[in-house]
């Protein structure tokens, strides 16, 4: 025999009436998935250098970086169009973003430039690395990652499809595009750069809010053979109470595991974790306000007849 947890988030026999909510659920996510598809719209996503071409220049400097200084000296330089970013741990990491150029020798030059407006608003400033992308290779990259989140969508649907009844399947589905629309919007909002390493992050999200809806899925299938006659509400309540400790349990292993990266990862991992932070929170919420919702408004006739008697869990028991 197992022994049972030392800690639960919720005791067992827990009734919590999540079905209540649904309506206050689903507008909420309607509202908040309307204002990130503005927020893509305008402002517009914040692409990165894999998306829009560029060169983007680490640099060191010998202090604490002096930004304002920085700026003044690249636009005296002619390089209006540079972008500043902190990176690293500590404050001396700058990462510079210029836009892409028409020719390679245009590239140098701005390089070259960016290099000289350093050593004079910093002396003694280091160039770590410089990465450039052309503009070709940027809308390829850029066409290719919006087809790896379409694919991952239809692979999902047939997913979840092959394995549920249809209501399932769209559930889960509109459901993931409300996840996804709302992890735009918080990439919009706090400027979060658009590029291949934030679209694995949305495709992280995808799958682990996939899972979580699968896990509830699942209980909801197993307690529709166990209570044949309950009323699909009352079922699904006592399928998300049922599944309650699992789903918080893994949803917060996966939000501490992320929460140093997104601290202390730097440039490099930092935008990753807090879109996986934020997907946590938004796929965790989702299953029970959002997917389970939908499934009883598409299964309330389909999976469990409205005529049928009307017998309690404790009465099968």
């Amino acid at each position: 025999m197992f022994a049972k947890p030392m800690f639960r988030f919720v005791p067992d026999g827990t009734k919590i009436r999540f079905m209540n909510g649904r309506f206050a659920g689903l507008i909420v996510s309607a509202v908040l998935s309307i204002g990130s598809l503005i927020l893509f719209f305008y402002p517009g996503l914040n692409m990165g250098l894999d998306f829009r071409g560029g060169v983007v220049l680490q640099v060191q400097t010998p202090g604490p970086a002096d930004f304002s200084a920085l700026r003044t000296a690249l636009a005296a330089a002619g390089l209006n169009d540079a972008a500043l970013q902190a990176f690293g741990t500590g404050s001396n990491g700058v990462l510079i973003s210029l836009e892409s150029r028409d020719n390679a020798a245009q590239t140098q030059t701005a390089i070259s430039e960016a290099e000289t407006a350093l050593n004079q608003a910093a002396p003694g400033s280091k160039i770590l690395s410089t990465e450039a992308i052309g503009a070709s290779v940027s809308h390829d990259l850029f066409a290719q990652g919006l087809e790896a989140l379409g694919l991952s969508f239809v692979m999902i649907l047939g997913y979840i499809w092959f394995r549920f009844e249809w209501q399932f399947a769209a559930g889960a589905v509109a459901t993931l595009l409300l996840d996804t629309t709302k992890t735009i919007g918080f990439m919009v909002l706090f400027r979060i750069p658009f590029d291949l390493v934030t679209i694995a992050a949305i495709l992280t999200v995808i799958g682990y809010s996939t899972n979580d809806k699968v896990v509830v899925y699942d209980r909801v299938r197993e307690n529709l053979r166990k209570y044949k006659t309950m009323p699909l509400r009352e079922l699904i309540d006592l399928s998300i109470n049922e599944t309650l400790n699992r789903t918080l349990g893994t949803s917060g292993t996966v939000f501490l595991a992320a929460l140093p990266l997104a601290i202390f990862g730097g440039s490099a991992l930092g935008d990753f974790a807090w879109i996986m932070l934020f997907g946590i929170v938004v796929g965790t919420s989702s299953s029970i306000f959002i997917a389970a919702p939908i499934l009883l408004f598409l299964g309330e006739r389909r999976l469990r007849r409205s005529n049928a008697p009307v017998q309690s869990a404790a009465a099968k028991r």
